[in-house]
């Protein structure tokens, strides 16, 4: 009786878990849209640094596609939450968030390397909550907004990883 017990207590238990993660996923839509804001912020200003920093036309051109993007990503959530009139914690919350997702770069590293190194990372992430979003939410225009962002992310992804090996002229001329 009592292997039984602990088995039903086992299963009882992963079911929970179970279920917490399953909620974990589906953030509330004014959470996702801070969270995705501020990423967006980081992104930009990692990329406005990399910018100034690196002498490789081809991470230039990376940085203001990457700049221009993640800037036309954040003004629609900002209008989404304003259609929607979901509260959204105010710029400076958002920068402070942002800055602390911002990765730094050690002395005598390899900018352009770290940045695109970086850039994998948090595209990575960015793809992975918004497609988490667009398959979770109920709400049509957090779904329109994952289709018209996850191929440019999809992109950003591509050209960081050819910038890591060295291949994004390759990239950006194909």
């Amino acid at each position: 009786m009592n292997a039984i017990a602990t088995v039903m207590r086992s299963a009882g238990l992963a079911l929970l878990l179970g279920l917490c993660a399953n909620s974990a996923l589906a953030q509330s839509p004014v959470a996702f849209i801070d969270d995705a804001s501020a990423q967006g912020m980081a992104d930009i200003e990692a990329s406005r640094q990399a910018h100034q920093q690196t002498s490789s036309r081809a991470v230039k051109e990376y940085t203001i596609q990457v700049i221009n993007d993640r800037t036309t990503a954040n003004q629609h959530l900002a209008r989404i939450a304003k259609q929607l009139d979901l509260p959204i914690a105010p710029r400076e919350q958002l920068m402070d968030q942002a800055r602390r997702l911002i990765p730094t770069v050690a002395e005598g590293e390899d900018v352009d390397r770290a940045y695109a190194t970086n850039q994998i990372k948090s595209t990575e992430q960015a793809i992975r909550q918004i497609r988490q979003q667009a398959q979770a939410s109920e709400l049509p225009e957090l779904k329109a907004f994952a289709e018209e962002t996850l191929p440019k992310l999809k992109n950003h992804l591509q050209m960081a990883k050819a910038l890591q090996a060295g291949r994004l002229s390759d990239h950006l001329e194909g």
